[in-house]
């Protein structure tokens, strides 16, 4: 699964210790419901409050049964207020689906509550199907999405007598702002707006080392930001065994089975193996999406994640791991974070 990395792998050597967090969509698992989803969520943020993640990102998407995070902003707030320390923020808000004035009042609004502590990534796609990205009233218009983001940067800035319109509150807030993508585009548009870029690596792979020379490449400082800075997301599955995970990511297998399949993406019970279950052009579809997925025991999750940012040296993980059992969850991030404390330690310095 991790082939995608096995080009640019060089014995590169550690020097930093980069940042780790998690990007959750409050899946509901087959059988359970959504108020379970929310439930799971929160205690997973708060697991990871205490488990040393930098920040617990919320994704926007619509008309897809199995996911519970539509309503993005009221779920960042809710998980922030059971929370204490993590940052809390959206991966991402699809822009284009809403007005930035609105966006920025949101946001403005969940900085005064929770200061600091409030991230706000946004991205282009519509997070939904055509018929209900009409139904949101999405503006597919490419070049409309930088003056979306210019806008809304705007709102959070400081307050100015050019603009007649103010975002209250949102005005001055200085919301850290994001773009997401799974291309060079929202790359290139992040360094030349000097905004931090995080990578959909985690479903969307193919494109993640062109997209980080992009970005890096073409970075401009400002006010915003003085240097790069990029993240980039990892599939997850950690377990006790090698053996366990393999059977654990049969569930992360099935579900993005279902995507290609057209059907609810409820997250399915594991199973033994997928054989039977998929076609062979359909496991060569699932597989490239996990193309950088670390999956495997503890040890096999250090040495896999150590190659990667040997590989990539980016600036934080952003880790996805949709299980069947909250438990298995829990302790594959946990896995995860107490990998990540061990990255800068010299015997894992060199890959």
């Amino acid at each position: 699964m991790d082939r995608i990395l096995r080009p640019y792998t060089t014995p590169n050597i550690l020097r930093y210790m980069p940042r780790f967090s998690i990007l959750d969509l409050a899946a509901v698992r087959t059988g359970g419901t959504i108020a379970e989803a929310y439930r799971n969520t929160v205690d997973l943020a708060q697991h990871a409050d205490g488990w040393g993640f930098t920040r617990f990102w919320l994704a926007e998407h619509h008309n897809m049964p199995g996911i519970a995070s539509a309503a993005t902003s009221v779920l960042i707030g809710h998980v922030a207020g059971k929370t204490s320390t993590i940052r809390v923020g959206s991966g991402g808000v699809m822009l284009p689906n809403h007005s930035p004035l609105v966006i920025a009042e949101q946001f403005g609004t969940l900085d005064a509550l929770y200061p600091g502590r409030i991230d706000l990534g946004v991205g282009r796609a519509p997070g939904s199907d055509r018929l209900t990205s009409q139904a949101l009233r999405f503006n597919a218009t490419e070049d409309a999405f930088p003056q979306q983001v210019n806008e809304l940067l705007a709102y959070l800035g400081p307050q100015t007598t050019e603009r007649q319109i103010m975002a209250y509150p949102g005005v001055e807030s200085n919301v850290p702002v994001w773009l997401l993508g799974s291309s060079t585009y929202s790359a290139e548009l992040a360094a030349a707006l000097s905004l931090p870029f995080a990578f959909a690596s985690h479903f969307a792979p193919a494109l993640l080392f062109e997209a980080i020379d992009a970005y890096r490449s073409r970075f401009k400082p400002s006010v915003y930001l003085d240097k790069p800075y990029v993240a980039a997301g990892i599939p997850l599955v950690g377990a006790a065994s090698d053996e366990e995970a393999a059977r654990l990511a049969t569930s992360s297998f099935q579900r993005f089975l279902n995507v290609i399949r057209g059907k609810p993406i409820f997250v399915p019970p594991p199973v033994d193996s997928m054989q039977g279950l998929w076609s062979e052009s359909e496991r060569s579809v699932v597989e490239s999406k996990f193309g950088v997925a670390v999956i495997g025991g503890p040890d096999t999750v250090q040495q896999k994640l150590a190659r990667f940012l040997s590989a990539t040296n980016v600036d934080e993980l952003i880790f996805a791991s949709d299980l069947y059992d909250h438990r298995d969850r829990l302790r594959s991030f946990e896995i995860a974070a107490e990998a990540m404390k061990t990255l800068d330690t010299p015997e894992l310095q060199r890959i």
